[in-house]
């Protein structure tokens, strides 16, 4: 098993991309922290993973919170007694014209998508250094390497988590403490409009969406010792579309 009795941390851990990489954490003999807001949402997955024997925890949080950032950890520690494991995942989406685009919405995207990130991270590494390391996956898009109309809080965020990760992978590389992301495509999550999907589809060079099993894996392989020589850099799973 490649994350036998580690604890991991994940943040969006009850849907999409992070409940897919929990079940698979779980596989691979990890004890398991689930982070959302969605506090019914969360107990529920929380009480279905339990009933297959899985170790996990969910703690509900925002993760704009700096307290509540905090309390993670301090639930963590208080249940598992360390960090070895970061998925930095949860993040939000906005598609609108920039004209259109009210400060305070602009905000509220990079507050989650980028500030968000910064904070738990900063948590989760100051855990890891009291244990001697750790790894940590932070969650960009495809969106943080190129543009996309209408995205431009979104852009700039994803865009500004890909160079987090640069910074703080430099930071810690002599310390124990790997750092890398993740830049998925577009992933059949319920996120995404039914109306939607084929359009996206068209647009990817794969002509399908991603799975979430397959964002999970990529997540393993960078959380895991299989990756023992990779920090700083980003994963981009995407079908396709930024090779074009």
């Amino acid at each position: 098993m490649k994350l036998q009795d580690k604890v991991a941390v994940i943040t969006g851990g009850v849907s999409g991309i992070g409940a897919k990489t929990a079940e698979l954490f779980i596989e691979e003999g990890a004890k398991v922290v689930l982070v959302d807001m969605n506090a019914e949402k969360g107990k529920a997955f929380e009480a279905e993973l339990k009933a297959k024997n899985a170790d996990v925890l969910f703690v509900e949080a925002n993760i704009t919170d700096e307290e509540q950032v905090k309390n993670i950890f301090k639930e963590t520690i208080a249940k598992y007694g360390r960090v070895d494991v970061l998925f930095n995942n949860a993040g939000i989406g906005r598609v609108q014209p920039t004209e259109d685009l009210e400060y305070s919405e602009w905000r509220n995207t990079v507050n989650v998508d980028l500030d968000g990130v910064f904070l738990v991270a900063r948590e989760g590494i100051r855990e890891m250094l009291k244990t001697g390391g750790g790894t940590i996956v932070n969650t960009a898009s495809m969106y943080g390497w190129v543009g996309s109309p209408g995205s431009a809080a979104y852009n700039a965020a994803k865009g500004g988590v890909l160079n987090l990760t640069r910074s703080l992978a430099l930071e810690y590389a002599t310390r124990n403490i790997r750092v890398n992301s993740l830049a998925p495509g577009f992933i059949d999550t319920p996120i995404i409009p039914e109306e939607s999907k084929e359009q996206l589809r068209s647009m990817t060079p794969m002509q399908r969406l991603g799975k979430s099993e397959e964002m999970a894996k990529a997540v393993l392989f960078m959380a895991s010792d299989d990756s023992s020589f990779m920090t700083g850099n980003t994963l981009t799973v995407d079908g396709g579309y930024t090779a074009q």
